[in-house]
């Protein structure tokens, strides 16, 4: 946020002026006819220096005092709502720029790009964001002042919830949804924040800011979307010394560091590394349903090229049905195929590439000595593969369209193949009719998933959803209770 963007002279007061003296060449925002409002607007190589990113968070701060009292519940929602609503437009100019460019710079398809953007922006609306508030916070107007709760009236107590001055988000991988919605959360809670991106991944977050600030430009200037190399204690030090939150996303490794260099007053929120996996019933398993059930497991497949955590890596198939797992693992794959067609991968890099390739190559070694695997893939390209095992161990695949289908007695086998990963997993995708719905559901839960729903929606949770079990707006605040 470092041009004026048209804004008058009141809200020119704190606005940035951290780089002015650095002179705009051609770059991807020029390219894309984007003015120069973020950090991340720079040049291509440009440097991000300990003062810039210093005065950067003093003037968030600044212009989040002055500007986001503005701004109350009703008048947020009614933005977001808005603004989720014009993501969904063909014709919305962002749109148009994501889906033209965001291929050669994300390595995403475009029909992938347009499913997730539909995905994540379809959560964005009124009554999801009202749903939101109420579920975190207990009223909707706790944000805007001290509120009444109906237990706590009773009693003549009142309660007011406030987010931090300035919120750090250290985001990591390329799919955009999270750090989006974080964005939108710590404005709900009237906060300013810097938005750290990995390397190569501002695109989609700096395109959602910039729409952000063509509709509401002082919100804008509450936002900093900024992009270095992982790492740097030098530049990271600035944003844990002016944050009182900081919000990080990576390996546990990574965030125990994070946790290791914060001062002890701030707020810290970690997101680890997650997995996830499906479970097919054997009630669910009939064979006029079999076509349906192995494209809607494809399609959380497919989504974001299984890069997400919520993407599933396996998919526990119980034995005893009409139609075997070896049936579904099949039928998965001839849905991967098709959806090749209408919504390719896209190229790999050569690194990642020749991992699959390496890995299929193991497993077809081991299907031409064992019937217990048995190995489907794309023709002539690593596009997608599908490898049955009878072992129920779970396997972290390499991603990139590569899952692996495994048969198991029941519910427990599974679990007990998953073992390992417990405390890493994140959802589990459910495909299962009838009473035992409910009760699968329960053991999964005890077990200690934090997220179950049906298959087909794995990559597509509601706004409500709680993130690692969490209240994700309810995190960000602190409260003040008046016992009047």
């Amino acid at each position: 946020m470092f041009a004026d963007g048209g804004l008058s002279g009141d809200q020119r007061l704190f606005h940035s002026v951290v780089v002015a003296e650095i002179r705009y060449s051609l770059n991807m925002c020029v390219q894309l006819d984007l003015p120069h409002y973020f950090l991340a607007d720079l040049p291509f190589g440009a440097e991000i220096t300990h003062s810039m990113l210093s005065d950067a968070c003093d003037t968030l701060i600044r212009n989040g005092e002055n500007y986001l009292p503005e701004w109350t519940t009703e008048k947020l929602i009614s933005m977001f709502d808005q603004l989720g609503h014009d993501w969904l437009n063909a014709n919305f100019p962002h749109r148009k720029y994501a889906l033209d460019q965001g291929p050669e710079v994300t390595g995403f398809s475009r029909q992938t790009l347009a499913n997730g953007l539909d995905a994540l922006f379809e959560t964005l609306n009124r009554e999801s964001l009202e749903e939101l508030i109420i579920q975190d916070l207990g009223e909707l107007n706790r944000l805007d002042g001290f509120a009444d709760s109906r237990s706590g009236s009773r009693t003549r107590h009142a309660a007011l919830a406030r987010g931090p001055e300035l919120i750090a988000q250290i985001a990591a991988g390329s799919i955009p949804n999270a750090t989006i919605l974080m964005i939108v959360f710590g404005m709900l809670a009237r906060s300013a924040q810097l938005v750290k991106c990995a390397s190569g991944s501002t695109f989609l977050p700096r395109l959602f800011a910039h729409s952000l600030y063509e509709v509401a430009p002082k919100l804008g200037a509450c936002l900093e979307i900024v992009e270095w190399r992982g790492g740097d204690k030098h530049l990271e030090s600035v944003l844990f010394e002016k944050s009182d939150c900081v919000i990080a996303s990576g390996s546990d490794e990574t965030l125990t560091a994070i946790r290791q260099r914060l001062p002890g007053r701030g707020r810290f929120l970690g997101y680890g590394h997650r997995v996830s996996f499906g479970y097919v019933t054997v009630e669910s398993l009939a064979s006029s349903r079999l076509s349906d059930l192995a494209g809607r497991a494809a399609a959380d497949v497919v989504a974001w090229n299984q890069l997400g955590c919520l993407s599933p890596h396996v998919f526990y198939v119980e034995h005893g049905g009409r139609v075997s797992a070896v049936q579904f693992a099949e039928a998965l794959a001839g849905e991967l195929e098709k959806l090749e067609q209408s919504e390719p991968r896209g190229p790999l890099p050569t690194d990642q590439a020749s991992t699959i390739a390496t890995r299929r190559s193991f497993y077809e070694l081991r299907a031409s000595n064992s019937p217990e695997t048995v190995l489907w893939s794309s023709p002539e390209s690593t596009s997608w593969t599908v490898v049955y095992e009878a072992d129920p161990l779970f396997q972290v695949s390499c991603l990139n369209r590569f899952v692996y289908v495994k048969g198991v007695t029941g519910l427990k086998q599974a679990i007990e193949g998953a073992d390992a990963v417990r405390k890493n997993i994140s959802t589990v995708g459910l495909a299962s009719t009838g009473p035992r719905a409910e009760s699968i559901a329960l053991e999964f839960a005890n077990w200690g998933a934090t997220r179950i729903c049906a298959i087909g929606q794995m990559q597509k949770p509601p706004l409500t959803w709680r993130h690692d079990g969490r209240p994700s707006l309810g995190d960000l605040v602190t409260w003040t209770d008046w016992e009047r």
